[in-house]
């Protein structure tokens, strides 16, 4: 249930990790949203701290210094300052950017495990771990790289399918491989302390199930699913050396698990921010947002939210509006193929252009599905609406008002208002409210549309008053008369009047433009204040405007040309060295898999299946539930391939068919089985089939 008056904000960013520079997926995904949000509520005076900061604990990062042979260190300093560059020249605007090796933030997480660890509320167990005997080193879930269950991704991490999405275990991976040496790692005894989820998930399914049914379909969806195929304990500690030690006397060599640590990196820059750190934390009158991409809701809305409900005195999320992906070209974002367009390059190529990619990346953001960014949309988004619509109602009407009105703003004649004048007055009047019921859903997008649309009736009104047309009407001394100059004043006097609140009502979203625009009005920020938007009276009669300056300039076709050509040659770089620190990803056809022995093959179970049916699964856009007939008995298998196949053409299809893969719950669905899959270089999926019909259930060796 949302707050419905809090005295104050906290709004969080998810942490990236310092192993890289951030791409524009990253921002569509979770930091524009929140910075929109954030300056919206600035600007209506709210109490808001907006938290930011680097996750240097990550085992990507480890991966990075290993395959550059430097220190984490080394790879953290290098990436940190970028990514907080990147983000400030965007015009991301934390109240802090701070980073996880910091030491109030080990000393924060320290004390908060610590805590849990004396209130009893960790199992410790010695379990058996993936170890890679040649490197001699326990492998993170991301060291772990095998084909995935859900949609057989040969590169699938231990904890998380990035071509599919669905979260993982290493031991759910077929044929999984060290990420370090490829080797084909071994089990080996470790102990560790586990965080019992189970023991939350009656109160988390009360807390967001019954309570939070206003969250967002995706994060809803995704938290239901979880906790109907129930929760189980949790590692909080791994196997390494870089990272915040575990705070306990029998803990060589352990580390905190990084999602253990990094969200407690929300609190700890908090503290770096200011001493009042536990009123925005701990008081129950304070509203917390998370901004997130979809990939870790579950780390947000479920183990993050047990963690401080367990440790007890913090309050928790009131919303977590995670985005979807964003894909480039019709194709996966993919760092490891260098298939991404990265911020601080954008920023080299497009100077003074940085609203330009916010106004593309909201107005194409992946609220509800993923989108996709083309560089075509990004050209036609900014020459056909910010210049054609947004830039050109401003400019003509700051044209002529110096031409007609002697650069000031004129008097508005309220006795001959007419229709068309007092529907445009309606509509600025209107605006506020719309524009805000919107911000406050985190429909960012739509909100984007209603700021640019009110523009476009702007132009709109304009073209019908003609004011360059009424302004040929002249007496017989050859000036103006003085009906005409009315009639032109109350066009104009609107015109400018409209250009102010669009100014108020675009800054959340492009605040360098509203910066400009305050410039070319002679204001001060104080204009921006929320409660001024709706209002026809924000420029006083008389006041002398600066000469009109463009907001946006036009991009042309070599300029797009040379960025797709930028990002094909980058990805063929890509493929032929070994810049990047992640193994390689999706296509990887090419390349051979570790070695195994005749008796590991024979232990796949290979069977034909005929596909009976096949229908989508609902809030699943990649999931279908087939049933498929294997001749001795007919199983419900799910599969990742809605993208690929529609429904009713595969009906009748024969398929090869792991058939003893251990059966895995997918959306509350048990599947029994995996459809077998090539991939071609574009990622377009083909069913491995017998060249003509066969029995069902017919073995394949």
């Amino acid at each position: 249930m949302q707050m419905n008056d809090p005295q104050r904000y906290l709004i969080t960013a998810a942490l990236p990790y310092a192993n890289g520079p951030v791409h524009i997926g990253h921002l569509a995904g979770c930091y524009l949203p929140a910075d929109i949000y954030t300056r919206y509520l600035r600007a209506r005076k709210r109490d808001v701290l907006f938290i930011g900061g680097s996750d240097e604990h990550g085992v990507p990062i480890t991966i990075r210094a290993l395959k550059e042979g430097i220190t984490p260190q080394q790879v953290v300093d290098k990436f940190h300052f970028l990514i907080k560059e990147s983000m400030e020249q965007m015009g991301i605007s934390f109240d802090i950017y701070s980073r996880t090796s910091n030491k109030v933030h080990h000393e924060t997480a320290s004390a908060f495990f610590k805590k849990m660890y004396d209130d009893g509320l960790f199992e410790e167990k010695e379990t058996e771990q993936y170890y890679d005997e040649t490197t001699k080193t326990f492998l993170a879930d991301r060291y772990i790289i095998g084909t995935c269950p859900v949609c057989a991704n040969p590169n699938a991490y231990g904890d998380q399918c990035e071509k599919c999405g669905s979260t993982l275990s290493p031991e759910q991976l077929i044929n999984p491989r060290s990420a370090l040496s490829d080797a084909v790692p071994v089990k080996k005894k470790t102990k560790h302390w586990y965080f019992p989820l189970q023991d939350y998930e009656a109160w988390l399914k009360e807390w967001i199930i019954d309570g939070h049914k206003e969250w967002k379909n995706n994060v809803y969806g995704q938290c239901k699913s979880w906790l109907d195929n129930g929760l189980q304990s949790r590692a909080m500690t791994r196997d390494s050396n870089w990272g915040i030690k575990v705070p306990l006397p029998d803990a060589e060599g352990k580390v905190l698990y990084v999602w253990f640590d990094a969200p407690i990196g929300y609190i700890s820059a908090t503290k770096e921010l200011t001493a009042q750190w536990a009123d925005y934390w701990c008081k129950e009158s304070t509203k917390l947002v998370h901004f997130i991409g979809k990939d870790n809701i579950v780390f947000h809305c479920i183990i993050f939210p047990a963690m401080l409900k367990a440790h007890g005195g913090f309050i928790l999320p009131d919303n977590v509006p995670a985005n979807e992906f964003l894909n480039i070209e019709g194709d996966k974002v993919s760092t490891s193929r260098n298939w991404a367009v990265w911020v601080h390059e954008y920023i080299k190529d497009f100077p003074g252009c940085e609203d330009v990619l916010r106004y593309v990346l909201c107005a194409n953001a992946p609220e509800t599905k993923d989108n996709d960014f083309t560089w075509k949309d990004f050209q036609d988004r900014n020459n056909s609406e910010l210049v054609s619509i947004f830039g050109n109602f401003v400019n003509r009407t700051w044209v002529l008002m110096h031409k007609l009105c002697g650069g000031k703003v004129p008097k508005l004649h309220e006795n001959i208002l007419d229709e068309k004048d007092r529907a445009l007055i309606e509509e600025i009047q209107n605006s506020k409210s719309k524009i805000q019921n919107l911000l406050e859903e985190y429909k960012f997008r739509d909100a984007l549309f209603e700021v640019i649309d009110l523009s476009r009736k702007g132009n709109k009104y304009m073209q019908e008053k003609e004011p360059w047309i009424v302004a040929r009407k002249t007496g017989d001394n050859g000036k103006l008369t003085a009906e005409a100059q009315a009639l032109v004043d109350n066009c104009l006097h609107l015109c400018l009047q409209l250009t102010a609140n669009l100014t108020i009502l675009i800054n959340p979203f492009l605040p360098n433009t509203a910066k400009q625009m305050l410039g070319m009005m002679k204001v001060v920020d104080k204009m921006l204040d929320w409660s001024n938007a709706g209002s026809i009276k924000l420029l006083s009669v008389g006041y002398n405007l600066r000469e009109p300056q463009l907001l946006f300039r036009k991009i042309e076709d070599e300029e797009i040309s040379a960025q797709v050509e930028k990002l094909k040659k980058g990805l063929i770089k890509s493929t032929t060295t070994m810049e990047d620190p992640k193994p390689p990803a999706e296509n990887t056809s090419a390349v051979n898999k570790p070695e195994i022995q005749f008796d590991d093959f024979t232990k796949l179970d290979l069977k034909v299946g005929t596909i009976l049916t096949a229908v989508k699964v609902e809030k699943a856009d990649k999931l279908l539930k087939l049933e498929v007939d294997l001749g001795f008995e007919k199983r419900t298998i799910v599969s990742g391939i809605a993208l690929h196949f529609k429904p009713e053409d595969i009906v009748g299809k024969q398929v090869v068919v792991v058939a003893n893969l251990a059966p895995r719950k997918m959306k509350g669905i048990e599947s029994q089985g995996m459809i077998l899959t090539a991939e071609d270089k574009a990622g377009k999926l083909y069913f491995i089939s017998p060249d003509t019909m066969i029995d069902a259930g017919s073995g394949i060796s």
